[in-house]
């Protein structure tokens, strides 16, 4: 692990560690058995410590083998990806594929097209000589075999620009020829420029340019201060920023390339400030159409204030070109700023869903955007997104209790799901969870709302929560059917449901419906011989109720042609590990097929339901395996909901599910705002240090479900913000609560669960340590005003 051209010591280094530190780890596995049976699982210990042992024999044999020169016939591919980067230090790790005969040591060779210096590394021996880089293999990794792959990475400077290599060499022979491997895309942000400054209430344009030199760049995301602001999938890639608070932000380009797997690169961070000085801004009513296949729609353009003499406000497309605008320019002036010019967009006929943005610009003005989606079609008359142009009901029983909040009117308006998880729900008992409307009763708000929404379609979400035996590992939220009533599951809950939905009155609206959350999965984490296992989830898989019950409402619901079925997925900590990832996957499509469902009843899945994982781990960036022994991530393959709901999406397909499903991921609490949100990576080389002073998911242990203390409401809800990803959605209403801090009688069937007492020391389901619950909650599904204020405090993005 040298270096001999190390001209300093940059932070981030995460040594392979040695057979000592190994076997240490191995005896650290044996007692380490962490899940959380509701929401957050680890692999069993066994299963690591094979893992690790394997790892430190390996070791302890290669020290004692005599390292000689390969006379083998290579071939091989390698990948290049920047781990991270910050002012003029970055990191790197490359990835080694023999595609030859077996070699018994290795030397890849490189050359830096930008100056780059290395400074240290580890699992090879790095030496550099101008530009040029050599990495050969360490003693304990010389041997690979056909078809194997190793892994080295390292800590660099650069000035000026950080560009990738793209030309390797292995023991000398060219590698990533024709058929090889693949290589990270290259990116850079064009605007803002360094130190740029808009003023308040300006609309800050984003653009950059990316390349991939093996292939093709897929998309491009932008994020400002570290949260996802747009993704676009094609050249130029550009996305206008508005209603960023004044003050100091950065703004950074991710382009993905389409390899397998897919690589990515984060492009430099651009600062730039608003300023105190408000600007007028261009105003677009609506900003969302959607059209019909060859059909056509409108929006009006405005500004916000009277103009001094006539404004000329250009509107350019980006995105698909199956969408057309019926002009380039429009003028307002003092006669008609209030009124607006009309603009009128047009598609082309065709199957598939086409988004495309209209920008509309004018000097010393902020800019507006209208997003205009063609509807596609699944081929049984549902369109692909069902959030796409549409808007999504507010339901106004949560809105009001919303809006009596202190600042609560600032969210409420937002969409939420609306839970029916009883019986009498239905109908509507009353109770605080559901309140006085029934299930007719929202659909028929819905068909008010759709009324005033214009040409816009009108979404309703609903969460069908009320299996027999629900939660079987999680008494906080048990439900009032036993294990053994699938009858009325069937007769009494799902088929009333069904019929209501399939009336007349509400086939124009598009029903989402969640498909019981926390069931599922506990069939793979809470059962058998784990020590996670609890005797109510193996009477669950045993009699198979969760499966047939979950097959059974597939089937009813999906034989209504506008309701769309959304299963319940668990979330990254909860499935990401590789004894959970794949299993998982299989028992949601045992349910899928089971009860004379097939998988066309499944229009997509959804992760973090009333859950608290971040979306995205922007200054940890990917899970390396030098990051995977940390604590915090504790080897799961994934570290936030984006990079597993992309990742679980590509498994569920290769399961068998439909290669059109969609993705929703609940953002309703996972923001993690306020003064504990970290501003940046973190400096220590320690990887524990690095990783706990750089996460932005603050939650004492991953396995933590229960009214989070410090959680913050995560991005507002909208639809495709992210490749796969259908919608954002608060499905889990902010402000009602997990469960009880005390023990409450009640007669909704819901127990007291110690993880929400705030006084718990814990249990192997969360490593053992505090519950991290906030104290005073009532009842799950009851108002938590406690929780809400704390929410909105710590929302990110900022309310």
């Amino acid at each position: 692990m040298s270096c001999t051209n190390a001209t300093s010591s940059l932070n981030r280094q995460f040594p392979t560690p040695n057979a000592t530190e190994e076997l240490r780890i191995m005896s650290r596995a044996l007692w380490l058995s962490r899940t959380n049976p509701r929401r957050g699982t680890q692999p069993p210990a066994w299963r690591r410590l094979l893992a690790v042992a394997g790892a430190a024999a390996l070791s302890t044999t290669a020290l004692m083998a005599v390292s000689s020169p390969a006379q083998a016939a290579p071939g091989c591919s390698v990948t290049y990806t920047k781990s991270w980067e910050g002012g003029n230090g970055f990191g790197a790790n490359i990835t080694i594929t023999n595609t030859g005969d077996p070699l018994t040591s290795w030397s890849l060779g490189f050359a830096f097209p930008s100056g780059q210096t290395i400074s240290n590394g580890w699992q090879a021996r790095f030496t550099q000589s101008g530009a040029n880089v050599t990495a050969a293999n360490e003693s304990y990794n010389g041997n690979l075999a056909t078809g194997a792959s190793v892994s080295a990475g390292f800590n660099g400077t650069f000035s000026g620009t950080n560009t990738n290599p793209t030309a390797f060499t292995l023991n000398g022979t060219a590698c990533n020829g024709p058929g090889g491997g693949n290589t990270a895309p290259t990116v850079s942000l064009t605007s803002p420029t360094a130190g740029q400054s808009f003023a308040a209430g300006a609309a800050v344009p984003l653009a950059a340019t990316a390349s991939d030199a093996g292939g093709s760049v897929t998309r491009v995301e932008f994020r400002v201060d570290g949260a996802l602001v747009a993704t676009d999938t094609s050249s130029p890639y550009t996305f206008s920023a508005t209603g960023l608070a004044s003050g100091s932000h950065s703004a950074t380009a991710t382009a993905y390339d389409n390899g397998s797997p897919a690589l990515s690169t984060t492009s430099t961070a651009v600062a730039f400030s608003i300023g105190g000085t408000t600007q007028p801004s261009i105003v677009a009513v609506p900003t969302s159409v959607s059209l019909a296949s060859g059909g056509s729609g409108s929006s009006s353009i405005r500004l916000s204030a009277a103009p001094t003499s006539s404004v000329t406000v250009a509107l350019a497309r980006t995105g698909s070109t199956a969408n057309s605008a019926s002009a380039t320019s429009v003028t307002l002036n003092s006669s008609n700023w209030q009124t607006g010019v009309t603009v009128n967009f047009t598609t082309t006929t065709g199957t598939t869903t086409e988004v495309s943005t209209f920008t509309a610009t004018a000097s010393g003005y902020t800019a507006a955007a209208i997003t205009v989606t063609r509807q596609g079609s699944t081929g049984n008359g549902r369109v692909d997104n069902p959030y796409a142009g549409a808007g999504v009901y507010v339901n106004p029983q949560w809105a009001a209790q919303a809006r009596a909040e202190s600042g609560g009117s600032r969210i409420a308006t937002q969409p939420t799901g609306v839970w029916f998880d009883r019986i009498s729900a239905i109908t509507g008992n009353g109770s605080p969870t559901t309140g006085s409307m029934g299930l007719a009763d929202h659909l028929d708000a819905a068909v008010t709302q759709d009324a005033a929404n214009g040409s816009t379609p009108m979404a309703i979400q609903i969460v069908i929560y009320n299996l027999p035996g629900r939660d079987c590992a999680a008494l906080a939220s048990n439900g009032e059917l036993p294990a053994d009533a699938i009858g009325r599951y069937r007769t009494e809950y799902i088929d009333p449901i069904a019929a209501i939905l399939a009336r007349p009155a509400y086939a124009n609206l598009r029903i989402i419906a969640v498909i019981e959350i926390d069931s599922l999965p506990n069939l793979v984490t809470n059962t058998g011989s784990r020590a996670t296992a609890t005797p109510q989830c193996n009477t669950m898989l045993q009699n198979g109720n969760y499966v047939t019950g979950v097959g059974y409402a597939l089937a009813k619901l999906g034989a209504v042609p506008n309701v769309y079925n959304y299963v319940d997925a668990g979330h990254h900590g909860w499935i990401g590990w590789d004894d959970n990832f794949g299993p998982t996957a299989q028992t949601l499509f045992q349910a899928a097929t089971a009860s004379g469902s097939t998988v066309n009843n499944v229009h997509g899945f959804i992760t973090n339901t009333a859950n608290y994982s971040a979306l995205s781990e922007n200054f940890i960036g990917p899970v390396t395996e030098q990051l995977r022994p940390t604590t915090w991530i504790d080897w799961n393959r994934y570290n936030d909901e984006l990079t597993f709901a992309q990742a679980f999406r590509s498994r569920l397909v290769t399961q068998g599910f439909n290669s059109n499903i969609g993705m929703l991921i609940d953002t309703s609490r996972n923001g993690w705002g306020g003064p504990n949100r970290p501003t940046g990576p973190s400096t220590s080389s320690d990887p524990n240090t690095f990783v706990n002073q750089s996460r932005i998911d603050r939650r004492i242990h991953k396995g933590n479900w229960c009214n989070q203390s410090g959680a913050g409401l995560g991005e507002r809800p909208r639809s495709a913000p992210a490749s796969g990803i259908d919608a954002y959605v608060w499905i889990k209403p902010p402000g009602e609560s997990d469960g009880s801090a005390t023990a409450i009688p009640n007669d909704e069937g819901k127990g007291f669960d110690e993880m929400c007492s705030p006084t718990y020391q814990g249990n192997p389901r969360n490593g053992n340590s505090m519950s991290g619950a906030l104290a005073g909650a009532p009842l799950s599904g009851h108002w938590f005003s406690a929780q809400f204020q704390q929410l909105m405090t710590n929302a990110y993005p900022p309310l």
